[in-house]
C-alpha cells in the first residue's frame, strides 16, 4: 500500500528494509529452484513436479493462446468450456478516469467527506471542513472492504454495511492551507480521516445509495479501544501517558467467520517523531522503522502523545489486528494480540477442520508471512466465551530450495524463544514479533501483501509487490521493480497444516524491458497489491504501482499506464485487465454481493504527487488529478466504486 510522502520527496518507506537479521531472502531461494523450472506462458511459473502432482496438474497449464486470449464463458456468472474470464479486456490508460470493460458501469459512492447522516456536516471542496466535522463522515484513503448482508436470500444482495479501511491523508489536500504550519487541529483532523467507516447501502431505483442508519459509525486515531490475549491492556509496555485510543494507517482487512471485521495496522511507526535531540532509537523500535523524523506527519509538535521520547510506549499500541463489530455499534474496537504485532498487510481469514485460519503479510521490503492458527473450533471456544482470536498459535513461513515450506511457530519457549536468549514470555514474543520471526529463520519477501484462499481447491495466493533485492543469484530478478505472486499448498489441501509445497504463479512486468516476462497489451501490469477470490473462483488482481514510478519510461512503466484491476482464471492461467483507474491512484479493497452481481472497489489518493504528473499545491490540489467530483474549485477525493453489468450479470462473466 501507498504511503503519504513529502511532495518533493517520492520514495516509499515500504521499498526500505529495517530487517538485519541476514536470513535467507526468498530470491535466493527461487533462484536455487529456477535451475530446475522454467517460465512459460502467461507469465506463469510452472512448479516442481511434487507440486503439480499435488495440485492434480491444474497449476500454471495455461496456454499462449489462453494467456493473452479473448474467449468468453458461457451464461450469467456460471465458468463455460472456455474459462471463467468473459469479458473484453480494457487497454491501459493515463487518462484521470475509471475504465471499465464494454457493457459495465462504474458509479461513484461514499467519496471521501460524505456524511455519515444526511443531517451531518457537508462536505465542503475548499478543505474547510474542521476536525469534528471529518469524525462524523467517510474518512480518507479508502482501503480494505468487506460487504455484511443486511438480509438473506435476495434482499442480502440489495441492502448491507459497507465496512472499509481509511490508510492516511493527504497533507496538501487535507488542509486550505497544506500543513507547513502543525497545529492541534490538524492532528485532530489527520486522526479523524484515519480508521474505519462502517456505512450502510441499498440498491434502490438500479443505482447504489448510502443511507442513514444506526449501524453508521466512524472508528478513528482516537476511539478508546481495548487490548486482548497474551498482551493484555494491563501489560506495563501498554501504559503511556494517555488513554488506550484509537487505530491507525489501516490497510487491508478480513472478515471472520462469526460475522466481524478485522482492521489491519500497517505503517503505524510513521506517525511518530520527536525534537529530542538525545533520542534514538532501541534495537526493537529500529527494527519496526521508528525514527525521529517519522514519514513527515509531524504530529508530535502539536500533540505529545506521538512524540516517541516523550511518550515511548505508545508505540506498542500499534502494529496489531482490530476487531470491530458492524453490527453493534456500541462495541469497544479489541486489538488482538495473539495475532503478533508488525505491518499488516490483510488478515485473511479461512476455515479447515472447524478452526479459525488467519494469513497476513508484514508490508516491508524483505519481511515475512505469516499465519495464526487457532486452538480447536471457534464455535467452540465462541460458545465458551472466549475469542478464537485470543487462542491459538502464530507461525512464520519458510520457503525452502526444493519448492516446500515450513510454518514455524513462534511460541515462547520453543526452538531460539527462551528466556534464556532474553525473550521473557509469549506477550515479548508477540510485541517483538519481526525480532522472533528473524530469530527462528522466516524467509524474507519482496513485500509481502494481501493473500487469498482459492475457494475450489484451498490453494493459497501471495502478492510480493516489488523488492530492492538480496545478495545472491537472481530469479526472478534483482531488483524486482514489478513484483510476483506466490501460490502454495498446505499439507494435505489442510490450511492448518505446518508445512507446504509452493511455485510462482505470475510474474509482473513488462515484456519490453523483462524478456522473462510473458504478458503482453491484454493484461500487462506491475506491483501486485490487492488480490480477492470471487465465489466462482475468479482471481482478483489490484495494482499499486509507486507514485515515484508510475508512468516513467525511465523506470519501464510507460506500458503499463495508470493502477488497473485484472481477473485471472487460475485453471488457465489466462489473466485480463478489468479496470484502469485515475492518475495518481492505486487500486484497492474488492468485494461483491452475495449473488455476485455488484462489485465495490476503492480508489485511493487520486492526485497524489507524482514523478511523472507532478505535485498538488494548496493553490492548485488540482495538478494531478481532479477524480471524481472534476469541480473547477474542488479537490480529488479517495472513493468506492460500484460497478455492475448491463444486463445485470455475474461481474467478470
Amino acid at each position: 500500500m501507498s504511503i503519504d510522502h513529502d511532495s518533493h520527496v517520492h520514495t516509499d518507506p515500504d521499498d526500505i528494509s529495517s530487517n538485519p537479521s541476514g536470513n535467507r531472502p526468498f530470491h535466493e531461494v527461487l533462484a536455487a529452484r529456477a535451475g530446475r523450472r522454467d517460465i512459460v506462458r502467461g507469465g506463469t511459473v510452472i512448479a516442481a513436479a511434487a507440486f503439480l502432482g499435488a495440485a492434480g496438474g491444474a497449476l500454471g497449464t495455461d496456454t499462449p493462446a489462453s494467456a493473452g486470449g479473448h474467449g468468453h464463458g458461457r451464461g450469467k456468472g456460471r465458468p463455460g468450456r472456455r474459462g471463467l474470464l468473459g469479458f473484453d479486456p480494457v487497454p491501459p490508460s493515463t487518462d484521470d478516469a475509471i475504465t471499465v470493460p464494454p457493457g459495465y458501469t462504474a458509479d461513484v459512492l461514499i467519496p471521501w467527506g460524505t456524511p455519515l447522516r444526511s443531517r451531518g456536516p457537508a462536505w465542503r471542496k475548499d478543505a474547510t471542513n474542521t476536525a469534528g466535522d471529518q469524525a462524523e463522515q467517510v474518512g480518507s484513503h479508502h482501503d480494505g472492504m468487506h460487504f455484511f448482508p443486511l438480509g438473506r436470500g435476495p434482499l442480502g444482495s440489495r441492502r448491507g454495511l459497507l465496512v472499509l479501511n481509511h490508510e492516511y491523508v493527504d497533507r496538501t489536500l487535507l488542509y486550505p492551507d497544506g500543513d507547513a504550519e502543525m497545529t492541534r487541529e490538524k492532528v485532530d483532523k489527520a486522526l479523524a480521516g484515519h480508521g474505519v467507516s462502517v456505512v450502510e447501502v441499498e440498491l434502490s431505483r438500479g443505482r447504489w445509495r448510502n443511507v442513514d442508519s444506526r449501524f453508521n459509525r466512524r472508528v478513528t486515531g482516537t476511539t478508546p479501544v481495548a487490548f486482548s490475549g497474551p498482551v493484555s491492556g494491563r501489560h506495563p509496555a501498554l501504559r503511556a501517558n494517555n488513554p488506550p485510543m484509537g487505530t491507525l494507517n489501516n490497510c487491508s482487512h478480513g472478515a471472520t467467520p462469526w460475522g466481524t471485521y478485522v482492521t489491519c495496522e500497517e505503517n503505524w511507526n510513521g506517525y511518530f517523531g520527536t525534537e529530542d535531540p538525545q533520542w534514538s532509537p532501541t534495537p526493537e523500535q529500529a527494527r519496526y522503522g521508528v525514527n525521529a523524523a517519522g514519514f513527515g506527519y509531524r504530529w508530535h509538535l502539536a500533540d505529545p502523545r506521538f512524540d516517541v521520547a516523550r511518550n515511548p510506549n505508545e508505540l506498542h499500541r500499534f502494529g496489531w489486528m482490530v476487531e470491530i463489530d458492524p453490527m453493534n455499534p456500541r462495541s469497544t474496537p479489541v486489538k488482538r494480540t495473539a495475532l503478533g504485532r508488525f505491518k499488516h498487510e490483510g488478515a485473511t481469514f479461512w476455515e479447515s477442520r472447524g478452526r479459525v485460519v488467519v494469513y497476513s503479510g508484514d508490508d516491508q521490503d524483505g519481511e515475512y508471512l505469516y499465519k495464526f492458527v487457532g486452538d480447536g473450533p471457534w464455535r467452540m471456544q465462541r460458545a465458551l466465551g472466549r475469542s478464537p482470536l485470543d487462542h491459538g498459535t502464530l507461525y512464520v513461513a519458510r520457503f525452502d530450495d526444493d519448492g516446500k515450506g515450513v510454518w514455524l511457530p513462534l511460541e515462547h519457549g520453543k526452538g531460539p524463544l527462551t528466556r534464556a536468549n532474553g525473550w521473557q514470555d509469549q506477550a515479548d514474543v508477540l510485541l517483538r514479533t519481526r525480532e522472533a520471526a528473524d530469530a527462528v529463520g522466516a524467509t524474507a519477501l519482496d513485500r509481502p501483501e494481501w493473500v487469498a484462499v482459492n475457494p475450489k481447491n484451498n490453494d493459497v495466493y501471495l502478492t510480493l509487490t516489488n523488492g530492492t533485492g538480496w545478495p545472491g543469484e537472481v530469479n526472478p530478478r534483482t531488483p524486482n521493480p514489478y513484483g510476483h505472486i506466490v501460490r502454495w499448498r498446505e499439507r494435505g489441501c489442510d490450511n492448518t497444516a505446518t508445512s507446504f509445497e509452493w511455485d510462482v504463479f505470475m510474474l509482473a512486468g513488462d515484456p519490453a524491458y523483462d524478456p522473462q516476462v510473458r504478458l503482453d497489451e491484454t493484461n500487462i501490469f506491475g506491483s501486485p497489491d490487492g488480490i480477492w477470490f470471487d465465489g466462482d473462483g475468479r482471481l482478483w488482481i489490484q495494482t499499486d504501482v509507486s507514485n515515484s514510478t508510475q508512468n516513467r519510461p525511465d523506470r519501464g512503466h510507460d506500458n503499463i499506464g495508470n493502477n488497473a484491476m485484472l481477473a485471472a482464471d487460475p485453471r488457465t492461467g489466462e489473466i485480463r485487465r478489468f479496470l484502469v483507474g485515475p492518475r495518481g491512484a492505486e487500486i484497492t479493497g474488492v468485494v461483491t454481493t452475495p449473488d455476485q452481481r455488484t462489485m465495490f472497489i476503492n480508489v485511493q489518493h487520486p492526485g497524489e504527487s507524482t514523478t511523472y504528473w507532478g505535485s498538488p499545491t494548496p493553490e492548485d490540489p488540482r495538478a494531478v488529478s481532479n477524480w471524481p467530483d472534476f469541480d473547477p474549485a474542488g479537490r480529488p477525493r479517495s472513493a468506492t466504486v460500484v460497478i455492475r453489468k448491463a444486463d445485470g450479470g455475474v461481474i467478470g462473466s
